[in-house]
């Protein structure tokens, strides 16, 4: 079965995921450690977790299969959940591959070595309309290739 799984708590594409999930009838789990708002839709559910540090990660781990999209922007979470075969996508658009995975792993890596030795690398971009459009655009091909995958 199809469905979308949400690491939400900063996640800012949740209402592009409502509209493109309805589109294709496919379930989204909001997953959380505090509560958000969730449309009232049958095909959103929400899923509050303890605030145990991985507690939304390990939930969504554990709930991840083929067949399933991932949204997050967590790079070790993103690897865990490819390697379960799943479909991995950050909110700014840029699907998670396992061709890709090691390389974001590795740049991860430095950064936090960086940080931790005082250097001022700053962080991500700010969210654009770019990465929105980008977002839309990629869970919109990853749901078609599911679905001629995994038909109903």
């Amino acid at each position: 079965m199809i469905r979308i799984l949400i690491d939400a708590d900063a996640c800012p594409v949740k209402d592009e995921t409502y509209k493109v999930a309805a589109r294709y009838k496919v379930p989204v789990v909001v997953v959380s450690n505090s509560p958000i708002r969730v449309p009232q839709s049958p095909l959103v559910s929400r899923k509050l977790v303890s605030d145990a540090f991985d507690a939304a990660d390990d939930w969504i781990v554990e709930n991840t299969a083929p067949g399933t999209v991932v949204i997050t922007a967590d790079i070790l979470l993103a690897d865990r959940c490819l390697k379960l075969g799943a479909e991995v996508v950050a909110p700014n658009g840029k699907p998670f591959t396992m061709a890709s995975i090691g390389g974001a792993i590795a740049t991860r890596a430095i950064m936090a070595d960086l940080r931790a030795g005082g250097d001022v690398v700053g962080g991500p971009p700010p969210f654009s309309k770019t990465d929105r459009s980008r977002f839309l655009s990629s869970l919109d091909e990853m749901l078609v290739r599911l679905r001629r995958r995994f038909p109903a």
